[in-house]
């Protein structure tokens, strides 16, 4: 397609991989090593306020010069890059139906040019658009049809990308959503689950999280909370008197109280009461509010999804999905199996350098990225 959201669903390579967040950018090269994968180079380095927000960049003069002073720190010396825009308002991630009996140009023309300005936010001009075909069904009056995966993003946004990447001396293969980054990271996680059975991945990131309902791998229902780790973090600030930070390092390295059931069995008892210091109650209200904004995605896609799928399980991912017995946490909250996710495990990585347990977790997105761009 001629457009800024770049080869969605297509592969480049021998480039890397950037993921740009509000408060970092991260860089990933990853090397194809026998039927695997080896990390050849993995950087990061702190964003500071004001040039990244709400998933826009708000100046690219000042990211670019971030992008580049990291490949020189790092060493890196490559010309091609994958990068993604994070889910939020101002992308569009839907499956719709179309005739099976189109050929491919007529599908093209219907969805770019008749289908996609039906599920848009903002006008059909100003948007950037692909899509990907999946797979055939037959609807409930009989006619065969073929679901198709819709993407979108405002073509502001993205030109905005495109041209901090120039600035920054790089070309973009790859420009994405980043719950496909994230997905292509662990999709060998998810195919541990059945073809009816739902998977809800919570991708809980600087600013907000990204909460993907995914089944067969494929993205079904895409919600963002303006609950990140910075909310967390302000929160713990404020009840403790210190002064604010966008450094979230300490959050990540807590670990939550577990709490006993109440007495009714629907949730963890009053996280005032029994001796918590105030910093840990105030951040179990946030996660609490977090929790409770989980159930209502997860209410709503049962509601609409019109099969008998059930949501099997939460998998923790981002920066805050690091938090000590955040898993347990959720578990309790919504009575669902809850669990940590590794993207190193996952890949089954080879790594050289030592990673925590912590620094892991945050790293599905710029690694599914590396993917796109291994050597």
């Amino acid at each position: 397609m001629v457009s800024s959201l770049k080869n969605v669903f297509s592969r480049k390579t021998k480039g890397i991989g950037v993921e740009l967040t509000a408060d970092r950018v991260n860089v990933a090269r990853l090397k194809k090593k026998g039927q695997g994968f080896q990390l050849v180079t993995l950087a990061s380095a702190e964003v500071p306020e004001g040039i990244f927000q709400e998933g826009q960049i708000t100046d690219s003069a000042a990211m670019a010069e971030i992008i580049q002073s990291l490949l020189a720190e790092s060493k890196l010396k490559v010309k091609h890059a994958a990068t993604a825009i994070p889910s939020g308002r101002d992308t569009v991630t839907r499956i719709i139906p179309v005739p099976a009996e189109l050929d491919d140009r007529e599908l093209r023309e219907m969805v770019l040019n008749q289908e996609a300005g039906l599920y848009l936010p903002f006008p059909r001009e100003e948007a950037d658009v692909d899509y990907q075909k999946l797979g055939f069904f037959v609807d409930e009056d009989g006619i065969e049809k073929v679901q198709v995966l819709l993407v979108a993003t405002r073509k502001e946004v993205t030109d905005a990308y495109l041209d901090t990447f120039r600035q920054a001396g790089l070309i973009v293969d790859v420009l994405e959503i980043s719950s496909f980054s994230l997905i292509r990271t662990i999709r060998q996680r998810l195919r541990e689950f059945t073809p009816q059975e739902a998977a809800a991945i919570v991708d809980i990131e600087f600013e907000n999280t990204e909460i993907s309902i995914v089944v067969d791998g494929v993205p079904q229902f895409s919600r963002t909370v303006p609950i990140g780790t910075y909310q967390v973090q302000t929160a713990l600030s404020r009840a403790m008197n210190l002064p604010p930070s966008r450094n979230t390092d300490l959050l990540q390295s807590m670990t939550l109280p577990l709490m006993p059931m109440d007495s009714m069995g629907t949730g963890p008892t009053n996280p005032t009461r029994g001796g918590i210091n105030p910093g840990t109650a105030a951040m179990l209200r946030v996660l609490g509010e977090l929790a409770d904004e989980l159930r209502r995605s997860i209410d709503f896609y049962h509601q609409n999804q019109g099969e008998n799928m059930e949501v099997a399980q939460l998998l923790l991912a981002g920066p805050g999905g690091s938090i000590g017995h955040l898993d347990e946490f959720f578990s309790q909250r919504l009575s669902l199996p809850t669990s940590q996710v590794d993207p190193v495990s996952a890949l089954s990585l080879e790594v050289d350098q030592e990673l925590s347990p912590a620094q892991r977790v945050g790293l599905g997105t710029v690694l599914g990225l590396g993917l796109r761009e291994a050597w």
